[in-house]
C-alpha cells in the first residue's frame, strides 16, 4: 500500500516485435522525470525479471535519454525494450511528433513511426574474424559453419532447420565471456532467421533480440547482395522484424502491443 514515505512512478509492459499479445519480447518500460541511482534502476530490472527494462527521461531540447538494464547488468544497446519505449511515448503520453530522438551510451537512435509499425535507425555493427573460445564450439549440439564477433559472438550455420534445431548446453557457455550469442543462417520463407543466446542470465535465450540486427543485417545485406530484408527470430515466442542496411546505419522496423500498465511504489530515501 502506498504511503507517504513511497513516490508511486509508472510502469508498463509491452510485447515488442508482434502484432499478437503473447508474441515477440516482453519488455518493461520506466518513464521518469528524472534519473533514479543506478543501483535502483538495476534492482527495479530485477525485480521486473524480463530480459530487459528501459527507463527514459525527456530532455529539456525534446528530445529522451535512454538507458537498458537486465536483470543483471546495464548494457549499451538494446532493440526491443527502444521499440517498446517509443510506442509507449507515441500511444501513451501525448507526444505529437512522428520521430522519437533517444539519446544513448550508443549514441542517437531515431525512431519513425509510420502507421501501426516504428522504423528504428541504430548504428550498424558488423561482425569480424575473432579467437574462438573451445566452450563456444562445445556449448552448442550442432557446429557452425563461422564464427564471428562484434559486441556478441555470432555463429554461421548451413540452414534454417539447424537453427530450429540448436540445443544451447549453458553449463558450458556459461564459461564464455560475451553478453550474448548470435546464431543465424539464410531462411526458406524470409531472408534469415537468428536466435539470441545469453550466458550466465536468468533470460537463457532472448525472445526476439533488435540488437543483433544491427550485427545481423550488415552481415546478410553483404551476403546475399540487398539491402532490404525480412527477418525472424526462431524463438518459442516468434518475432518479426524488417530491416534495411543503409552503409554504418541499419534500420529496424516492428509492431508493438501493450500488456499491462500499473505502478511501483519506492521508499522515497530510494529516489
Amino acid at each position: 500500500m502506498q504511503n507517504h514515505n513511497h513516490q508511486s512512478l509508472p510502469i508498463y509492459v509491452v510485447d515488442a516485435f508482434t502484432n499478437k499479445l503473447f508474441g515477440g519480447n516482453p519488455a518493461a518500460v520506466c518513464p521518469l522525470e528524472k534519473w533514479l541511482p543506478t543501483s535502483v534502476m538495476q534492482q527495479l530490472a530485477a525485480e521486473n525479471n524480463l530480459s530487459e527494462t528501459a527507463f527514459f527521461v525527456q530532455r529539456g531540447d525534446g528530445d529522451f535519454d535512454i538507458r537498458w538494464f537486465t536483470p543483471e547488468v546495464e548494457i549499451d544497446l538494446a532493440g526491443h525494450p527502444t521499440l517498446a519505449t517509443a510506442f509507449i511515448i507515441f500511444s501513451q503520453l501525448n507526444y505529437n511528433s512522428n520521430i522519437i530522438q533517444f539519446h544513448s551510451q550508443s549514441g542517437v537512435l531515431i525512431v519513425e513511426k509510420k502507421d501501426e509499425i516504428m522504423v528504428m535507425n541504430f548504428p550498424a555493427r558488423m561482425p569480424i574474424e575473432c579467437a574462438i573460445p573451445n566452450n563456444l564450439i562445445e556449448g552448442f549440439n550442432i557446429q557452425p559453419t563461422q564464427i564471428l564477433k562484434s559486441r556478441d559472438y555470432f555463429l554461421v550455420y548451413e540452414n534454417e532447420e539447424q537453427i530450429n534445431n540448436l540445443v544451447a548446453n549453458f553449463s558450458v557457455l556459461n564459461k564464455v565471456d560475451t553478453l550474448g550469442i548470435i546464431v543465424t543462417a539464410k531462411a526458406n520463407e524470409v531472408d534469415f532467421v537468428s536466435r539470441f543466446f545469453v550466458p550466465n542470465s536468468v533470460i537463457g535465450e532472448d525472445p526476439v533480440t533488435g540488437s543483433a540486427h544491427a550485427t545481423l543485417i550488415p552481415y546478410w545485406a553483404t551476403e546475399l547482395q540487398k539491402t532490404e530484408l525480412k527477418a525472424m527470430q526462431l524463438s518459442k515466442r516468434k518475432g518479426t522484424l524488417w530491416c534495411s542496411h543503409k552503409g554504418d546505419r541499419v534500420t529496424i522496423a516492428g509492431e508493438c502491443v501493450l500488456y499491462s500498465k500499473g505502478n511501483y511504489y519506492l521508499p522515497i530515501n530510494m529516489s
